[in-house]
């Protein structure tokens, strides 16, 4: 059988020096889940690494992480154990330019105990008087990247939805950061999650674009002042990398014109169709994919000017 979680407290220790908050914003971004473009990494570094934050609440990692699916670094050292790259699932209490203060949950998703997981968030969350709840990540699309950075959108409540959806009803593997969303919508606490669309033959690489994307929506759905430069300068010089690569190669610029057109032609439509439906004219997301990975391969090789 298996184990249950009678009281969700018993998943986190909460810091007791923590200052007064007065409805307070929890961003989360769990690592694990699809994040294509690196999407929520990108943001996850930018932000710690941007402002001033300490950590105000740890999980039991012991009871959330199974170890031996994705094991953790350790350091031998000639003779000897050196370190041990613990994994943290953990709160961190950040200020954004003004001085607001906001909470952001990060670390690896959990493998085991969802619901309990979610419960301690939702615990959390009524405790610290939280006012929104809000997660971002990637997903690959048949998007050209030469067109603006689109988002889906998902909220507990219609009114706190700020992007259309490109989708419709879909079933899809879940998440603990989704099954969150679900679980605080039912609790009666607005959640409010962004998905960023990635060009797919984009989807392995870090594409700040859909960071500073997603950092926007953030920014414009909690009105926190979080900085952008550093994103905005990453997504300069990582399109302009792309242009030069694809430019004067035929192979390419055919399949970047034919999402192009395929896109203009969603974007413009009245009532929009999934981008996932089929066009006999189109080639398939596996056969787009294979002939970027040949022609980045050709780019990226030890000498790609040997035959």
């Amino acid at each position: 059988m298996g184990e249950t979680v009678l009281n969700p407290e018993d998943l986190y220790e909460l810091d007791a020096d923590l200052p007064e908050l007065a409805g307070p914003v929890l961003l989360h971004s769990l690592d694990g889940f699809v994040d294509a473009g690196s999407t929520g990494q990108l943001i996850r570094e930018h932000l710690l690494d941007s402002l001033e934050h300490r950590v105000v609440a740890r999980f039991d990692v012991d009871s959330l992480i199974d170890y031996r699916a994705r094991r953790p670094l350790m350091t031998y050292d000639r003779d000897h154990w050196a370190s041990y790259e613990a994994p943290e699932l953990v709160v961190h209490l950040l200020r954004d330019e003004v001085g607001s203060p906001f909470l952001f949950l990060t670390g690896p998703e959990p493998d085991r105990l969802w619901e309990g997981f979610t419960a301690a968030v939702r615990v959390l969350v009524e405790r610290l008087g939280v006012s929104l709840v809000v997660g971002f990540h990637g997903i690959p699309m048949g998007v050209p990247h030469t067109r603006p950075v689109g988002m889906t959108s998902h909220a507990t409540r219609p009114e706190l939805i700020t992007k259309n959806s490109w989708f419709d009803k879909v079933q899809v593997p879940g998440s603990a950061a989704g099954l969150l969303e679900l679980r605080l919508g039912e609790a009666g606490h607005d959640a409010l999650g962004f998905a960023v669309h990635v060009p797919h033959y984009l989807a392995q690489s870090a594409y700040p674009a859909a960071g500073l994307a997603a950092l926007e929506a953030v920014v414009t759905a909690t009105g926190l002042v979080l900085p952008t430069e550093g994103l905005r300068k990453a997504a300069t010089k990582t399109d302009a990398e792309i242009a030069e690569q694809v430019a004067g190669n035929d192979e390419v610029e055919k399949v970047v014109r034919a999402l192009e057109q395929q896109y203009d032609a969603f974007a413009g439509a009245a009532e929009r169709e999934s981008l996932l439906a089929e066009s006999q004219d189109m080639p398939t997301a596996e056969e787009l994919a294979a002939q970027f990975e040949r022609f980045l391969a050709e780019q990226d090789g030890p000498d790609s000017s040997q035959p």
